[in-house]
């Protein structure tokens, strides 16, 4: 049987595929414990400097597999409870990956799926994308990070249209708002989301991790708390050979080859 989550590493750039692509790669326990697993070692992992994360065939991910939660009406709270800790880890894991992260959205992506696009740190759709926060359809409330992601996306006004409605929208539309960054024809998805990743990854990746985590945190902080984040980071990039690498190019009239470190 094929593995639920494919992974696969080329040029210091991670693709991480959900693979069932049968239900439109909706998540069962399994897929989300292996996209825990997965991310996990990507994480931990240091020749792997960007990440894209797609779906197979032609969906992004449905989402949570709605016969999991059929299966789920007659559990307690608690078994359903600790699904939702797995699925919210899948986010925290992409969100404290001091990588960038690519979400090549080739199709549908609604629900817990959505929300995982969200988390990452850019969106690339395929024409044939769409989006939507579909929770209050189910008579259920967001819980895998939007309510947190989309005010600061879109604005509070435009989230609690999308989150109050649970409609989808097309990829076009979900650019003219700020949910993705870039609409692409389809044929082009995988090629559009390989050049910046590569891009991605060969420069100062060390330096992009601590400025995707400053910004994660200035999130939540005011400016002043922000600043001393940024002078921490900065101590860490001063003493970086990528910095020694980027000054000497400079000088040196040339591109700048970085190491990542």
């Amino acid at each position: 049987m094929e593995a639920k989550v494919l992974l696969r590493k080329n040029e210091g750039v991670a693709w991480v595929t959900m693979n069932r692509p049968e239900v439109l790669n909706a998540w069962d326990p399994e897929m989300m414990h292996d996209l825990v697993k997965v991310l996990t070692e990507i994480k931990e992992d240091e020749e792997v400097r960007a990440v894209v994360i797609t779906g197979a065939g032609s969906a992004f991910s449905a989402g949570g597999d709605i016969k999991m939660q059929q299966q789920a009406l007659d559990q307690p709270p608690s078994a359903k409870l600790d699904r939702i800790i797995v699925a919210q880890q899948i986010c925290r894991e992409i969100i404290n990956m001091e990588k960038p992260v690519i979400a090549a959205i080739n199709g549908v992506a609604v629900g817990a799926a959505c929300d995982m696009t969200l988390a990452c740190d850019i969106r690339i759709a395929s024409e044939n994308a769409s989006l939507g926060e579909l929770f209050v359809k189910r008579g259920l409330v967001p819980d895998t990070g939007s309510p947190f992601f989309l005010p600061r996306l879109v604005g509070i006004a435009k989230a609690k249209e999308l989150i109050f409605g649970g409609d989808i929208i097309d990829a076009w539309e979900a650019e003219r708002i700020g949910l993705v960054n870039k609409v692409v024809p389809n044929d082009r998805l995988e090629a559009e989301a390989t050049e910046l990743a590569q891009r991605l990854a060969s420069g100062p990746t060390k330096a992009i991790g601590l400025a995707k985590k400053i910004i994660n945190k200035s999130l939540e902080c005011d400016l002043e708390t922000s600043l001393d984040y940024a002078l921490q980071a900065q101590t860490i990039c001063y003493d970086t050979k990528d910095h020694a690498e980027a000054t000497r190019a400079f000088l040196e009239k040339r591109e700048p080859q970085f190491k990542g470190y």
